[in-house]
């Protein structure tokens, strides 16, 4: 996680040597990542409950993901911005900002709710939500952000994919010799003299630099997948009682 951020504001570095300037967006997108990725340390201890440890362990595919598929995948947006600058505006950075708040107020809310209901239940916070107990004795969350989908936390993660990507806008650059001679708005020029432009390239990065969402979606419904298997083994009929009364997976009234 260390290295996403290293590598976002590496990006940020690159656009500056670029430019001379830095644009709101890539700040934007460094900033929010960075307060994701510094949430994540912080509440470490809830991360010890998740799938991650508890049933997949960790190997080759944590590894793999920690240090190689997390800082230069995710941080594919800044990479882009750091050579085609594109600046949001007040409304544009107010949009962002609040999307990125609804999602991780979302993801937060209901993380930190089933991690405290799962160390002391007696407490304040989630002493009044009702569940099931399983035979295996497990207590299954029916009401408050758990009585709203089984997943309601991948929700809040997958609004944030969105905050990530909108920034870059319709993708796409070509990069013309100094001196080529473009004019305009939406051209920039960078300090060595070449030009940036989008031209007919616009929209043909769209499936790089909006990548996270597609992805994050796949990985975040397999998850829950993978993770109503176990439920079913584990729990049987409890849990068919369970998704009875808690009928969405991750979007209420959707999925």
């Amino acid at each position: 996680m260390m290295g996403w951020i290293i590598l976002n504001c590496a990006w940020c570095a690159q656009q500056y040597r670029n430019f001379g300037f830095v644009t709101d967006s890539i700040i934007c997108i460094t900033v929010v990542q960075a307060v994701y990725i510094v949430d994540s340390w912080w509440f470490e201890p809830a991360i010890l409950t998740t799938m991650d440890i508890t049933t997949d362990g960790f190997g080759t595919m944590l590894a793999f993901g920690d240090l190689v598929w997390v800082p230069f995948i995710y941080s594919l947006q800044t990479r882009y911005l750091s050579v085609h600058p594109v600046s949001l505006g007040p409304l544009g950075l107010a949009g962002a900002i609040g999307l990125i708040a609804l999602g991780f107020y979302i993801f937060r809310s209901a993380n930190s709710q089933k991690n405290t209901f799962r160390t002391n239940p007696e407490d304040a916070q989630v002493a009044h939500l009702k569940y099931i107990e399983t035979k295996t004795g497990s207590k299954l969350l029916i009401t408050g952000w758990w009585g709203i989908a089984r997943h309601i936390n991948y929700l809040g993660d997958w609004i944030q994919s969105w905050a990530y990507s909108l920034p870059t806008g319709m993708s796409g650059y070509q990069i013309l010799a100094a001196g080529a001679g473009a004019a305009g708005e939406g051209v920039f020029i960078m300090r060595d003299g070449r030009q940036v432009i989008q031209g007919d390239s616009r929209g043909w990065a769209v499936p790089i630099t909006y990548f996270y969402i597609l992805y994050f979606a796949i990985l975040l419904i397999h998850r829950d997948r993978r993770d109503d298997e176990k439920c079913q083994r584990k729990y049987g009929d409890d849990w068919q009682k369970y998704k009875q009364i808690v009928r969405y997976r991750i979007i209420p009234g959707i999925y």
